[in-house]
């Protein structure tokens, strides 16, 4: 005879709590989290949850959820034990935000519609291509260890050729291989920039719903966005005596969409050559053209080594490859490689290898051709959605590249209730809030990873829940 779900959700519970997985003082998975992992509706939940608390291991606290308060030791003893928690809080990296923290999580939940991801659909993943080239560079290898503290030699060769499609003049030399663009973001905050310093970036931006320059000390000062991007006139170092950076991203800007044109490219050059204020460009979007190719990157420009270049192989080939790079002054790559190295000793050969052969092969170039195929039917299949489920209560910009689209819901709906009322119906979407607080009214849709029926779905449930109020 099967145990009573109730039971089953107590025993799990003090599984963890008994491993130490939920130690004093954690908060526990949340009530839809257990109903939904069990099968069960909420109230054999919250059976289950009362029984926990009568025993005394859990309790609910305003603002946390239900955590746990003691484990079976502390109940049978009289000694107090361990409190990881304390060090948990004590950490120097600040934690993300709590909703992206739970957007994160959500990421995984393959019974929601993703219409928060910023990545390409499995749909569009070239896998048998993948297959042939990990084949191939298997076939190739030999013995292999540690690569060299700037990466693999013959990927940065491969990313070199790359980036002088793109008009930027890059010796090997002068390219560092890091595991993603958000790795490329930390090495700068904790090996160029001083404690204390200002970082300039738009509002909104993607870099406010990350902690990575506040954990390492710096202060973010925004810069007001118009329909072109950043705008170059609101740009001046505040002082002599404080030390600042632009982080920009010009091309298909994360959240807006937003795609800066030349001429503002150049005003904004211009204007940080002036103030002597160094650039980093993250351009991790660009190769994610729908109609027609972006203007020329700043560092396609920089004659200074002013602009320290992010790029990516995550957003258009594969995320799960980890590779990424940075571009800029000998003496700065090398500076930001003897950090990698004291970090993780380099990223995966192995992923370096099949970076290298995709790069260096012609397949990647293919695969572009594809994806912006693909985009672009993924595109105009959510405005047209949108226009005819949305127009009454939001509106938003035409993207002309990109993953994203910034929609601004009108002022008498709260767009903090669509986000819950959007997850209860099984919709994951991005709230304004998290990349600015003054972007409230705003929520980021994704049109890059849901099918084309879930986008269709996802608007018409979110033009529900907002007629509904």
């Amino acid at each position: 005879m099967s145990k009573p779900k109730y039971v089953m959700i107590v025993e799990h519970v003090k599984e963890k709590i008994a491993k130490g997985e939920w130690i004093i003082g954690s908060r526990i998975s949340s009530q839809r989290e257990l109903a939904t992992k069990f099968g069960v509706n909420r109230s054999t939940v919250i059976t289950a949850l009362e029984e926990l608390m009568a025993e005394g291991l859990i309790e609910g606290r305003a603002g946390m959820g239900t955590v746990v308060t003691n484990n079976t030791w502390t109940l049978m003893g009289n000694q107090s034990s361990a409190n990881w928690n304390e060090n948990v809080n004590s950490g120097i990296h600040k934690a993300s935000l709590a909703t992206v923290q739970e957007i994160n999580e959500a990421e995984s939940n393959q019974q929601l519609i993703q219409m928060s991801k910023g990545e390409l659909s499995p749909d569009i993943f070239p896998l048998e291509e993948m297959k042939s080239v990990v084949r191939k560079v298997s076939d190739q290898l030999l013995p292999f260890g540690y690569e060299e503290p700037k990466g693999n030699l013959h990927l940065r060769k491969a990313i070199s050729e790359h980036l002088k499609k793109d008009g930027i003049d890059a010796s090997p030399s002068s390219i560092l291989v890091v595991s993603g663009a958000l790795q490329a973001l930390h090495l700068i905050s904790i090996g160029l920039l001083s404690r204390g310093s200002s970082v300039l970036l738009e509002v909104p931006s993607y870099l406010y719903s990350l902690s990575v320059f506040q954990s390492a000390g710096m202060k973010l000062r925004g810069l007001p966005m118009d329909k072109e991007g950043v705008m170059a006139n609101s740009i001046y170092q505040s002082s002599e005596s404080e030390e600042s950076i632009l982080y920009t991203i010009p091309t298909f800007h994360n959240p807006t969409g937003i795609l800066m044109p030349e001429k503002r490219r150049k005003e904004l050059m211009e204007i940080c050559e002036r103030e002597q204020l160094p650039i980093i460009e993250d351009d991790v979007y660009r190769e994610l053209w729908i109609d027609a190719p972006p203007p020329p990157s700043l560092k396609s420009t920089d004659k200074y080594g002013n602009v320290l270049y992010i790029g990516s192989l995550s957003k258009s080939l594969s995320p799960g490859l980890r590779i990424g790079w940075v571009v800029g002054a000998e003496s700065v790559i090398s500076r930001l490689a003897d950090l990698k190295m004291q970090s993780d000793y380099g990223s995966s050969s192995l992923s370096q290898r099949v970076a290298a052969e995709w790069l260096s092969s012609g397949l990647y170039e293919t695969h572009l051709l594809y994806v912006r195929d693909q985009l672009k039917v993924r595109r105009d299949a959510a405005l047209k959605a949108l226009e005819q489920y949305l127009s009454s209560y939001a509106s938003w910009e035409k993207p002309s590249g990109g993953f994203f689209i910034w929609v601004k819901i009108k002022p008498d709906f709260k767009v903090s209730q669509l986000f819950r009322k959007a997850m209860s119906k099984g919709i994951l979407l991005n709230p304004g809030s998290i990349y600015a607080v003054n972007s409230g009214q705003f929520i980021r849709l994704s049109y890059a990873f849901a099918s084309l029926e879930e986008i269709k779905e996802g608007i018409i449930q979110l033009g529900k829940i907002i007629e509904n109020g």
